[in-house]
């Protein structure tokens, strides 16, 4: 009598993952919105070094904010000023480009003059060039403004003089160095964010609906294999393919577009890992479109209702401080601002698991309750 063999579900899990892995390789449009897709905008970026929209600008706690200049530059357009840190955590974001500048307000000890110190840094040079310049303004037309009243009751020769010694407001500068925040170091995390997004949703809410459709679960129900194999399965593929993508966004990025990967190959390894993580909660996603979609048709719109928001709201291709304080709310309620804001402080700050913890927090919640969901509506037949 022939002994009968054990059944392996590991094996079986297995060959599903590849048969999977391979239907994925054969689909273009898979490899067109997890690939393709996000370089075409990251060529499009790369080559912009624009700014954005506002200037962080931090206020030493030591400064004197009874000054005319202080008030002045207070109510400046596009400036956000930063006064809740210490001097040290100022230098310390100034360093990791997190502000553009730090502003000191102060009054020389022998004389009335009123002194400004800024601090810039190379980690936000443009930005904080332009903060340089607006505080120029602001003391030199103070300066022309007061030589003027000055005017009206001195001799002239007497102003020329004074002008050559002394002043009623100066700007004193100092640089940091630090590291060059580019364009691509904002745009390529979005990118790769709004990849593992998608792949996540539009994959596999359309994977599983074409597997129950097609009666291919039922086929997987005649044979020994477990249901929660067949998703372990199926993810697994997925998993890898997106990895592979993220892997050659990566490298195209810094190599090609100089995108900063503060610690070489392991700022890259950690990338990865947060990438599968972000794939893992957002597949819960693809989970409950397919278990709602009644045909086809309709898993694209319910698909981009979860996306499309993300996409304009979550920081891809600009911060989300540039948003009224209203869709700010919004943007910070999203679980994709939270990846693509863990992928920049790996890349570009070389922060630890420690340091996005709040991050990591926020995206294993928003997993747990998309995964209810999930048990919720998905359907096996």
């Amino acid at each position: 009598m022939q002994e009968k063999k054990n059944y392996s579900q590991l094996m079986a899990m297995k060959a599903i993952a590849v048969a999977s892995f391979r239907s994925i390789i054969r689909n273009p449009s898979a490899v067109v919105f997890s690939i393709a897709f996000p370089l075409v905008f990251i060529v499009a970026f790369g080559f912009i070094n624009g700014n954005s929209i506002k200037m962080e600008v931090g206020i030493d706690p030591q400064s004197d904010t009874t000054g005319t200049i202080y008030h002045s530059f207070i109510n400046s357009p596009n400036v956000e000023l930063k006064t809740q840190f210490t001097a040290a955590e100022l230098n310390e974001r100034l360093n990791r480009g997190r502000i553009d500048a730090v502003l000191k307000f102060d009054k020389a000890s022998s004389t009335n003059t009123e002194v400004v110190e800024i601090i810039t840094s190379q980690a936000s040079r443009e930005k904080g060039m332009f903060v340089r310049s607006l505080v120029t303004n602001l003391i030199d037309k103070q300066n022309i403004e007061y030589y003027k009243n000055v005017s009206l009751h001195v001799d002239s020769s007497i102003i020329e003089r004074a002008r050559e010694t002394t002043k009623p407001t100066e700007l004193r500068e100092t640089k940091i160095s630090g590291r060059e925040y580019k364009m691509i170091d904002f745009i390529l995390p979005g990118q790769l964010g709004f990849s593992i997004l998608s792949a996540a949703v539009f994959g596999t809410a359309f994977v599983f609906f074409s597997l129950r459709q097609t009666m291919v679960l039922k086929r997987f129900f005649a044979t020994p294999i477990r249901r929660p194999y067949i998703i372990l399965g199926e993810a697994l593929s997925r998993l890898i393919f997106q990895l592979l993508g993220s892997s050659v966004i990566i490298v195209i990025g810094h190599f090609v577009f100089g995108f900063t990967l503060i610690n070489g190959i392991w700022t890259a390894l950690e990338m990865l890992l947060l990438s599968a993580l972000g794939l893992i909660v957002f597949m819960g996603f693809g989970f409950v479109v397919s278990g709602i979609a009644k045909s086809e048709n309709v898993i694209p719109p319910i698909a981009n209702i979860i996306t499309l928001p993300q996409f304009l709201l979550c920081g891809t291709f600009f911060p989300i401080d540039a948003f009224p304080k209203w869709l700010q709310i919004i943007s910070k309620a999203l679980p994709l601002t939270y990846l693509n804001d863990a992928l920049r402080m790996i890349a570009f700050e070389g922060a630890g698991l420690m340091d996005i913890s709040s991050q990591l927090l926020v995206l294993v919640l928003w997993g747990v309750v998309v995964y209810a969901a999930a048990i919720r509506f998905f359907r096996w037949e």
